[in-house]
């Protein structure tokens, strides 16, 4: 992949971040004008989106050399991730629970 066309993904990537950034804001400053759940979905669809474009963009995922290696990576980073999100949620409600 030249220069260039890196220049060109990170200028793509860097313009589709700040649109998925500026569609969630507008979508919380039009809150009295949209309905909570359409909002919720709003926020959630550009979230996802925005990781896609981040690790397509910025990451390279796509590079078929070593796809095996980023995947397994990425996966297991989103396992732990998940596991100290919803470990501490976890421990946090029942100590909640035993001291009340």
């Amino acid at each position: 992949m030249t220069i260039l066309c890196k220049k060109k993904l990170y200028i793509i990537g860097s313009l589709l971040s700040c649109f998925f950034t500026l569609v969630s804001f507008l979508a919380i400053i039009k809150k009295n004008y949209i309905d909570k759940n359409f909002i919720f979905l709003i926020i959630i669809s550009s979230a996802i989106l925005q990781s896609i474009v981040q690790l397509i963009c910025f990451l390279h995922i796509y590079n078929t050399e070593k796809i095996n290696w980023k995947l397994i990576s990425l996966l297991f980073t989103i396992l732990i991730v998940f596991i100290l999100v919803f470990g501490s949620y976890w421990i946090m409600s029942h100590l909640h629970e035993n001291f009340m």
